[in-house]
C-alpha cells in the first residue's frame, strides 16, 4: 500500500488539486514499475519528489513469514512549494546550528529571519564559515542535523520569503 507524507503543512499542496494528487499517484506507479527507488518533478506551480521509504526492521517471527518483496514497500512523497527558498551549501564541510557547543542555535524552524543574517556555520578545513540567509523570510524547514557532513549545493534550509 502506498503511503504519502507532507512537507509541512505550508508547503502542502492546496486541498483539492487533483492533478497534484494525480501526478503523485502516477509517480509512484512509475516508480514500482521502473525499479527506481526515488523520482522528482518540477513545474511552476509545484515540486513533487516521490521515493521509496526504506523496509522496516523487525524481530524474527516465531513462524515462517514469506519476505516482502521490494515493490511491497511504502512510497513517501514530499510536496514543496516553489515559492520557498533554498539556502545550498556553497562548500564541503560539517554543518552546525551554533557558534559552539553550548550556544543557542543560529535559528530555529519558524524564525523570521533577515537578509545576510548567519544561519549556520560550515566547517571547512579548520575554519569556520558563516552561511547567510540571501532573502529575508520566515525558516520553513531546516533540512540538515547538527554535526552532519555537507556537499557542495546539497540544501540546507527552505526560507518561505512571502512570511
Amino acid at each position: 500500500m502506498a503511503r504519502a507524507r507532507r512537507a509541512a503543512p505550508a508547503a502542502a499542496a492546496p486541498a483539492g488539486d487533483d492533478r497534484t494528487v494525480e501526478l503523485t499517484r502516477r509517480l509512484a506507479t512509475l516508480l514500482g514499475e521502473l525499479g527506481l527507488s526515488e523520482v522528482e518533478v518540477q513545474s511552476a506551480e509545484v515540486r513533487v519528489r516521490v521515493q521509496r521509504a526504506s523496509a522496516p526492521v523487525l524481530a524474527p517471527p516465531p513462524a515462517p513469514v514469506p519476505a516482502i518483496a521490494p515493490d511491497d514497500r511504502p512510497i513517501v512523497a514530499d510536496v514543496t512549494s516553489p515559492a520557498l527558498v533554498t539556502v545550498e551549501a556553497p562548500m564541503v564541510g560539517t554543518f552546525y546550528r551554533a557558534s559552539s557547543p553550548t550556544a543557542d542555535p543560529y535559528v530555529h524552524e519558524g524564525d523570521v529571519v533577515k537578509e545576510g543574517q548567519v544561519l549556520c556555520i560550515i566547517e571547512a578545513m579548520k575554519l569556520m564559515n558563516e552561511i547567510e540567509s540571501k532573502v529575508g523570510g520566515r525558516i520553513a524547514r531546516i533540512l540538515i542535523e547538527n554535526g552532519q557532513a555537507v556537499e557542495y549545493g546539497q540544501p540546507l534550509f527552505l526560507v518561505d520569503p512571502q512570511a
